[in-house]
């Protein structure tokens, strides 16, 4: 015999489960107990909502589900942000909840509320643990949904008297699920489209950076000679430094990667997700056909005209178009230049080093980020909170390989950068983590600073100094022939607020000390805060710049 609670933990060593990010409560107790005799980590967080992010980021970074835990009530709303960020951002976490015992729950009682029913429009499946005999399966149905593509967040309740009943039992050992292969009907007709096609590109959306679709996406690319725009999420699916690669779309309608798609006749859309940039913001003529190459058929929407969809494992179906186009065009591969398109190339990458050395003070957003990018090596890991920084680092961060650019693009909350940094650290402790943050969103979940640091977590928070709401600013500027309500705030000494959390921190004073701080950060024994002044100004003048630019080549 064993308690509900020991069983539960056995179930999530059997999922392979190293960590669980969370607040622990009264309702939760004997898990607490439980973990305690386990291999399971515990680490204990300073707010609900960062120990949901620190799972978020951890679950996209390895494919495993992340795990977090809270207490009832209060405990389990805290963690409502980050669940919907990784419910509409698709990263696999599991939220365990603590409960009151279920001799209350049909009645008002302290604390009760219907948890599972708050949590469903924001899961893939919530359930309540209503008899401990039930634990191994909730658990494995858990994880078994978190992982499936497309991933995303389930939520286990766990009612106190369950969880401290006694029980036999033993966990259900995960199987391996492979995911369906493309129906050969919807390759052929993929081929026709892709063959006929006089002027294709490919628009990689998030679910190309998972279970290794970048590989094949990348040989797709280079055997057609079709150059590759990726989203927000999709960094990486392509190398910037690959001729195939035409950076990132979805910062403004007129850029440089909207112009391209303009001139297409076939969009194809691999791993392509509506929730980061919407169909009619890069469709703007309302006439392209679409090749829909994803997991899941493509949602409904009267502006994603799909005329072929291929629905099955990503890479999988990639690879089958790979084959299909050997044997129906051997010796005419690649089907296009590429070349044609280096001329954009170059006018795209002169536009990124722009700025790159711009002497001024605050710094340039475009300088900023061409001294982050030089410093950071390849497999290092970039997460940007939301905020206007968030537009900037979409343009102008550029990625060498998949999931070193974590964005939140699908849910876009605020707060998200900091806590991902510390669940990115745990994911990849070899790789250097940067968050970048504005300080309005680094303020939402400041607080865990003293989680990395009690934990020896060298991960660096650097800080866009401008004092307001910057993105709603820039938006509402524009909408406003220029005019903003109050947005402005007061930010705190970021430097003595580092030292405060007995860490290192630093507040930029010249352009020619940005690249040293990074330096001096990234060798603490902790977290350190960098922040740097930027000049905000730069913003309209951008959105004026991308709206005169054309086509020309």
């Amino acid at each position: 015999m064993m308690k509900g609670s020991d069983l539960f933990v056995r179930a999530l060593e059997a999922e392979g489960v190293e960590h669980i990010f969370g607040l622990p409560g009264e309702e939760n107790a004997d898990l607490m107990i439980s973990l305690l005799d386990s291999r399971i980590r515990f680490v204990l967080c300073r707010h609900e909502q960062a120990a949901a992010f620190m799972a978020d980021a951890y679950g996209r970074l390895t494919g495993k589900a992340g795990v977090c835990l809270a207490t009832l009530g209060p405990g389990a709303t805290n963690l409502v942000t980050g669940i919907a960020d990784a419910h509409l951002d698709r990263s696999p976490v599991v939220a365990i909840v603590g409960q009151a015992e279920t001799e209350r729950l049909h009645k008002e009682s302290h604390q009760n509320m219907d948890t599972v029913s708050m949590y469903r429009p924001i899961t893939k499946w919530s359930q309540s643990v209503m008899r401990p005999e039930n634990v191994p399966e909730i658990v494995r149905k858990a994880f078994k949904l978190a992982e499936t593509e497309k991933p995303g967040p389930c939520l286990i309740e766990l009612p106190e008297d369950v969880a401290a009943a006694e029980v036999t039992g033993e966990p259900i050992r995960p199987d391996e699920v492979r995911r369906p292969a493309a129906d050969w009907k919807a390759v052929d007709a993929a081929v026709e489209l892709i063959t006929a096609a006089e002027n294709p590109i490919i628009l990689a959306g998030n679910g190309s950076v998972r279970k290794h679709a970048a590989r094949q996406l990348r040989r797709f690319a280079r055997k057609t000679g079709i150059p590759v725009i990726n989203t927000f999420m999709g960094k990486g699916a392509v190398p910037r430094g690959d001729q195939h690669c035409l950076f990132t779309i979805g910062l403004q309608g007129g850029d440089h990667a909207n112009l391209a798609i303009d001139q297409a006749d076939l969009v194809i859309a691999i791993g392509y997700d509506l929730v980061e940039y919407a169909p009619r913001a890069w469709d703007r003529s309302g006439n392209k056909k679409v090749l829909h190459i994803d997991y899941s058929p493509a949602e409904v929407d009267q502006d994603y005209p799909v005329e072929v969809e291929v629905v099955s494992d990503v890479a999988d179906a990639l690879w089958q178009i790979n084959e299909a186009l050997n044997r129906k065009c051997e010796g005419r591969l690649p089907l296009h230049d590429i070349g044609r398109w280096a001329p954009l190339r170059r006018t795209i990458l002169d536009d990124f080093a722009m700025e790159k050395d711009d002497a001024a003070f605050p710094m340039k957003p475009q300088k900023i980020l061409w001294d982050v990018r030089e410093f950071l090596g390849p497999s290092d890991i970039l997460l940007s909170d939301v905020g206007a920084h968030k537009m900037w680092i979409a343009r102008y961060y550029q990625c060498d390989e998949p999931n070193t650019c974590l964005i939140s693009n699908g849910f876009c909350s605020m707060g998200f950068a900091l806590p991902g940094a510390i669940g990115a650290k745990f994911a990849h402790p070899e790789a250097k983590v940067l968050a970048i943050c504005g300080d309005a969103g680094v303020m939402m979940n400041i607080h865990d600073i003293e989680t990395a640091a009690r934990l020896k977590l060298n991960v660096v928070i650097m800080v866009w100094l401008d004092g307001e709401y910057g993105l709603i600013k820039w938006k509402q500027q524009n909408h406003f022939d220029g005019r903003h309500s109050d947005l402005a705030f007061n930010n705190p000494d970021f430097e003595l607020l580092a030292k405060a959390f007995g860490c290192w921190g630093k507040t930029v004073q010249s352009p020619q000390e940005l690249v040293p701080a990074l330096q001096e950060a990234f060798l603490q024994p902790g977290p350190a805060i960098v922040a740097v002044p930027v000049d905000y100004a730069e913003n309209r003048k951008l959105t004026k710049r991308l709206g005169e630019l054309t086509m020309r080549f």
